[in-house]
């Protein structure tokens, strides 16, 4: 039997990597299941690294099922947005007195609901910028700076992060996206590992075979 999504450590002597799930108590953020995060010091770091997600923005950060998620990854949520078409960005009604009022009839910008969808792969000290959405089998490199949506099955890198290229082909794109093995039943899941740890072709053709 697999192990279970309810572990919290899945790595039996190592306490670094959790099952993310498991540790995560903020009621806007929703973790699938066996999505996994790696930190160097302690996992326990990870809501700190969901940064300005204040209760009065109302954001929420949906990540899917077996994401990877690397040590010192970022998501930046709208609470860090400011009124960049203002004559000041500054935040005078925050501090109160006199300045409170100086925001009524006005709203700081948001851009939405940061998303990730399922099989992606996050690498190291990247950060996702508010309202983003990253397509199933992403891959986002090392440092990079997600500031507009990945689509399924792109891997992106840099400062701002640049499509650097498809992991498949548009046609074994659509198909992969319509099987969505994630939403299969573990036990299904567990049987095909390892095709799925293999080629897209090979995979799609036994898949085929199992329905002719």
């Amino acid at each position: 039997m697999p192990v279970a999504p309810s572990t919290v450590f899945p790595l039996s002597g190592y306490q670094r990597l959790c099952f993310l799930k498991n540790i995560i108590h903020h009621p806007h953020i929703t973790v699938g299941d066996y999505t996994y995060y790696d930190d160097f010091e302690t996992v326990e770091n990870f809501q700190k690294q969901v940064r300005y997600h204040f209760d009065f923005t109302g954001d929420r950060l949906t990540i899917g099922k077996f994401c990877m998620l690397a040590s010192g990854v970022e998501f930046i949520m709208n609470g860090a947005n400011h009124l960049a078409t203002a004559v000041s960005a500054y935040p005078f009604a925050v501090f109160g007195e006199d300045w409170a009022s100086a925001m009524e009839g006005k709203s700081y910008p948001s851009k939405g609901n940061t998303t990730v969808g399922n099989d992606v792969w996050i690498g190291y000290r990247a950060s996702i910028m508010p309202g983003v959405t990253i397509g199933d089998g992403a891959i986002i490199g090392a440092y990079s700076v997600v500031t507009r949506d990945v689509a399924p099955y792109t891997i992106v890198g840099g400062n701002p992060a640049q499509v650097i290229r498809l992991r498949f082909d548009p046609a074994t794109i659509t198909q992969l996206l319509a099987v969505a093995w994630w939403d299969w039943p573990i036990e299904k899941i567990t049987r095909y590992t390892s095709l799925l740890t293999g080629d897209a072709a090979m995979f799609l053709a036994a898949l085929k075979e199992q329905q002719a």
